[in-house]
Order: structure tokens, then C-alpha cells, then sequence
């Protein structure tokens, strides 16, 4: 944008007034977007902090019920009621303005097999099961809120710079080419009076 030339002509004046109205056109959609990211931030920032306190509780359930277990059955006990198979997570994708984002996650953790330990250590085992779904959930619920986050301050720097930018830029054009076509309607209506001997 910044390397045009103009001669001048109405042609050139009618480019940049096509210009000119899809930065304008462009700055309030922008806006339009920011907007919705936004009111879509609010919604996922309660949902993250729901999901982070959910963690959290279910994470400090599962330590006092661990503790328990290794007071009562001890370590080994407790590495043998380990699942041989890890717990796996499935990503729900959803989506607004182009941009993707978790819209939630499911844990599918292996089936429970008996401790053979104390009752503690199947307390443990339960609570450590529900901490592991609640920081999943947590997970996606921030990761949601960072990438729409990011979104809107990619969306904020390219409204300012359609907006201090380009916009302002397009206005200068288009006085310059405004004050070129003046001086040449004047210059012509001179040559012309001049033609008819009137000057």
C-alpha cells in the first residue's frame, strides 16, 4: 500500500475510495469479531475457573485418601493397584469466528480391578480416577481460553492497523489525488480560456 503511485486520474481516485470503504468495511468487522471473542472469553474464563476448582478438590481428595492408603497398605500395595493400562483422552473440537478450540475432553480411564488392599486404598484409587477427569477437564477448558484469548489480541493489532494504518494512509491518497485532479481541471480550464483568447 505504501509504494503506490498515483498519476492522479479519476480512476485512480475511484481504487482508492474502493479501498478506502473495504478498510472501513474490514475495521467494523474486526470490531464485530473482537466483540463476540470476547463475550465467548467471559464464558470460557468461568468455565476454566469452574473446572481448575473442581481439580483442585478432587486433586486434594486424592491426596488425603493416598496418604491414607500408604499408612495403611503402603507403598508397594499401592504400586500394585497401579492399571497396567494408561488412560487415554478424546478432544471435543468446536469452533467460532475460524478459529478451533477444545469445547471439552473425555478421560477414558482402563476398567478398575480389585486392590486386595484396605478400603482406604480403593478410596485412593476412586479419588485419584475422579482428579484425573476433573484435570482433564481443567485442561481443556484453559486450553480453550488461551487459543481464543490469542484470537482476540491477533483480532485487536489487525484493527489497529487497518484503523492507524491503512485507513489514514487511504485518506492521503485520496486528498493527493484529490488535490492532483484540481490542479488539472484548473490547468485545463485555463488552456482553454487561453484557447478562446479570454486570458
Amino acid at each position: 500500500m505504501s509504494g503506490f503511485r498515483s498519476s492522479g486520474s479519476r480512476a485512480d481516485k475511484a481504487d482508492i475510495e474502493r479501498r478506502l470503504a473495504t478498510a472501513t468495511r474490514g475495521a467494523e468487522l474486526l470490531d464485530r469479531k473482537q466483540r463476540i471473542l470476547q463475550r465467548a472469553i467471559d464464558g470460557l474464563q468461568g468455565e476454566a475457573d469452574a473446572a481448575r476448582l473442581a481439580w483442585e478438590e478432587q486433586a486434594a481428595l486424592a491426596a488425603v485418601w493416598l496418604q491414607r492408603a500408604a499408612g495403611l497398605d503402603g507403598s508397594d500395595r499401592i504400586s500394585e493397584a497401579a492399571p497396567d493400562v494408561p488412560a487415554t483422552v478424546q478432544v471435543r473440537w468446536g469452533g467460532a469466528m475460524g478459529i478451533s478450540y477444545p469445547r471439552g475432553a473425555d478421560c477414558v480411564l482402563p476398567v478398575p480391578e480389585p486392590t486386595g488392599g484396605s478400603s482406604a486404598l480403593a478410596y485412593a484409587a476412586s479419588a485419584h480416577r475422579d482428579a484425573l477427569q476433573a484435570a482433564v477437564a481443567a485442561a481443556s477448558a484453559e486450553r480453550a481460553l488461551l487459543l481464543v484469548s490469542r484470537e482476540l489480541v491477533a483480532t485487536r493489532t489487525r484493527q489497529r492497523a487497518v484503523e492507524n494504518r491503512w485507513i489514514p494512509l487511504l485518506h492521503e491518497q485520496l486528498a493527493e489525488i484529490g488535490r492532483k485532479i484540481a490542479e488539472q481541471e484548473l490547468e485545463e480550464s485555463l488552456r482553454l480560456r487561453w484557447s478562446a483568447g479570454l486570458i
